[in-house]
């Protein structure tokens, strides 16, 4: 229990972002810090204590269970606790937004009884849903059952935030296996700039928890981070830059680093923008971490607009409407009043949104520019067309109108992200996760051309590994953008977008010819044809990628190979240890069956190694989850 406690109280210390400008205010500057403290069953604690990390600055809640603490600075870290209850911490708590605690009942308090007593819930057996009656004293009743605490139900409440009840839902990932190139010489796959899985899984982490294995998508926490690679000088879009080394968690193997920079326009450059936000104003959204935060977050968006600039808002619940008809960006208090009018509440007709969001972006169709839906939601649509198949056929039909999609996914309990991420994958679009303001401002702004301006689409991958320098070889994540090898010359085969200054990498782990490895599986030698390598060639790799200009219908070629020596990961770059020191992280939290000598304590040494200049502070945030989630693991006492 208390190593527990010391981790939540650690992370929410730790995990600050050290935004420039954010912090370090004048001490004559105050800001407030609102939010509001429930038990885990959602009922309001009054009498709660919120302390801000680090100072002896601190209130208690009102009878609602709100508060309000003023801080010189505009981003801190505060602690609510309250006795009976397990103390939690929250990170990024910043004035403008409304923070919600949780705080679980401690089953070793003295108070425990009293406390489950307190919150008893009583059901109206004639719905569907639980409610809440006022709280009673049942004497002599204990609800405890072999000495083991019973929690009682969640119950539900459209004003409140997210149920209890988890419903969260990700796609199965079955990871790449290593394949040997004399059966396998072909690797084909489509990029992902998505950065959806990084930020969740700091979320987990952040409230003391292990992140689900299928929410760790490696290559979109490796993506989500910038890179030190040099902007492209020729005709292309991007510039593609190749690595190899020793690989840190297998030593006898190697470790092949591939990156696309693509090409920074300048923003006053960037095309005119068609934009249509698509919001999800649903019952689930009324959480603060849902609806209230999304339209800070568009907010935000809307303030980077120009005059050239148009947009439109659809929001839709039981049915879909438009509450802004396309509007120029210049007119900010237009867009943002519209937002401030939204609510939450009803069903959610997602189907219906996303077509009169596409309707609307084609009847302003702008030749040459950015169209594109901007869809924000915690994906759980219910009503109309609701399943995967039917909204990934809607997607696909609607992409071919050359709108693009944007998906922000917001909240926590139901969020859907196999949903969200199939909708993004199929409609020439990208995906991120929004869990504070801190990441709106990440996505929205600092990245704004490289989440909303395409500069290349259907970007596809195929390497093809030579048999007499490779014995094995394994792509590390993308497993849901490997393609057929006959899809790369497809031009009718849809593939991933890459935006603005985006940076891609992807890394394989290559089994040198000559080392024996139990990862790669024996097969019977063929009957009709000849597995032996026929090319004495140095070249590891030949590499061929394809890609279509974002108003294009053809693609282009480019081909290279790679033949340098491998090196000690020591000698390279800060670009490929980064790389490579996220990816140990995401074998270690995946539990991953190829992690083999992977260690949280060598992801930190290779993370320290490559931090580099870090201006906004992501990279010092990933090193302190690192170590975090090593003393979550670590059977010794927080004490020792």
């Amino acid at each position: 229990m208390k190593k527990y406690l010391f981790i939540v109280l650690a992370l929410g210390i730790a995990l600050i972002p050290s935004m420039n400008g954010r912090n370090g205010s004048s001490p004559n500057n105050q800001y407030q810090i609102k939010g509001i403290v429930y038990n885990q069953w959602g009922t309001p604690l009054a009498d709660a204590t919120v302390q801000i990390h680090g100072t002896k600055s601190k209130t208690t809640t009102d009878a609602e269970g709100r508060f309000a603490i003023m801080s010189p600075d505009s981003c801190v870290a505060l602690k609510a606790s309250k006795e009976g209850y397990l103390s939690r911490s929250v990170i990024s708590a910043c004035s403008g937004e409304e923070i919600s605690f949780r705080l679980p009942a401690d089953p070793n308090s003295t108070k425990a009884d009293e406390i489950m007593e307190e919150s008893e819930i009583q059901y109206d057996m004639s719905q569907s849903q639980p409610i809440i009656s006022a709280p009673s004293r049942l004497a002599g009743k204990k609800m405890r059952a072999n000495n083991t605490m019973v929690m009682p139900p969640a119950y539900y409440s459209p004003t409140e935030p997210a149920p209890n009840w988890n419903t969260e839902d990700y796609g199965v990932i079955n990871e790449n296996r290593f394949l040997r190139p004399t059966d396998n010489p072909l690797s084909t796959f489509s990029i992902d700039v998505d950065a959806a899985a990084y930020s969740n899984i700091r979320r987990f982490i952040s409230n003391g928890q292990k992140p689900p294995k299928d929410a760790v998508r490696i290559e979109e926490m490796v993506n989500y981070f910038e890179y030190d690679h040099e902007q492209p000088t020729g005709q292309d879009p991007f510039a593609v830059d190749m690595e190899m080394a020793d690989c840190p968690w297998a030593p006898d193997h190697q470790l092949l680093a591939i990156s696309l920079q693509g090409k920074k326009i300048p923003y006053d450059n960037l095309p005119a923008s068609n934009l249509v936000f698509l919001i999800d104003v649903s019952g689930s959204m009324s959480a603060a971490n849902k609806l209230p935060l999304l339209k800070s977050s568009f907010k935000l968006l809307t303030d980077q607009l120009r005059e050239k600039d148009r947009v439109a808002i659809v929001v839709y619940a039981g049915a879909a409407g438009v509450v802004l008809e396309p509007t120029p960006g210049n007119q900010k208090q237009a867009i943002k009043g519209a937002l401030d009018k939204l609510e939450a509440g009803g069903s959610t007709a997602g189907g219906a949104g996303i077509q009169l969001a596409y309707k609307l972006a084609q009847e302003n169709f702008v030749e040459g520019g950015n169209n594109r839906v901007i869809l924000a939601t915690d994906g759980d649509f219910n009503i109309g067309e609701s399943s995967d198949a039917a909204m990934v056929r809607l997607i696909e039909k609607e992409r071919k109108s050359g709108v693009f999609l944007t998906v922000l996914g917001f909240g926590m309990g139901n969020y859907k992200d196999n949903k969200m991420q199939q909708l993004a994958n199929k409609g020439n679009g990208n995906h991120a996760y929004i869990d504070n303001i801190n990441e709106a401002k990440k996505v929205l702004i600092s990245e704004f051309g490289g989440t909303m301006f395409a500069i290349a689409k259907d970007v596809k991958l195929q390497l093809e590994f030579n048999p007499a320098k490779v014995a094995g070889y394994r792509l590390i994540g993308y497993e849901n953008r490997m393609l057929n090898k006959e899809d790369f010359n497809d031009d009718e085969k849809d593939a991933g977008e890459l935006g603005s200054g985006h940076t891609v990498t992807a890394l394989y782990e290559v089994i040198p010819k000559g080392v024996k490895s139990d990862l790669l599986a024996d097969v019977d030698d063929l009957k009709y044809q000849d597995n032996k390598a026929k090319s004495s060639s140095k070249d590891w790799i030949t590499l061929k990628l394809r890609y279509k200009k974002p108003d294009g219908d053809k693609s282009q070629l480019i081909e290279t190979t790679y033949s340098k020596n491998p090196v000690s990961w020591q000698k390279t770059s800060g670009n490929f240890r980064w790389a490579a020191a996220v990816t140990e992280f995401g074998l270690l939290l995946r539990e991953s069956p190829f992690k083999q000598q992977a260690t949280f304590k060598q992801a930190v040494e290779l993370a320290k190694s490559a931090v580099g200049e870090d201006k906004n502070g992501y990279r010092h945030e990933f090193i302190r989850m690192v170590e975090v989630m090593q003393d979550m693991e670590s059977p010794i006492t927080a004490e020792k």
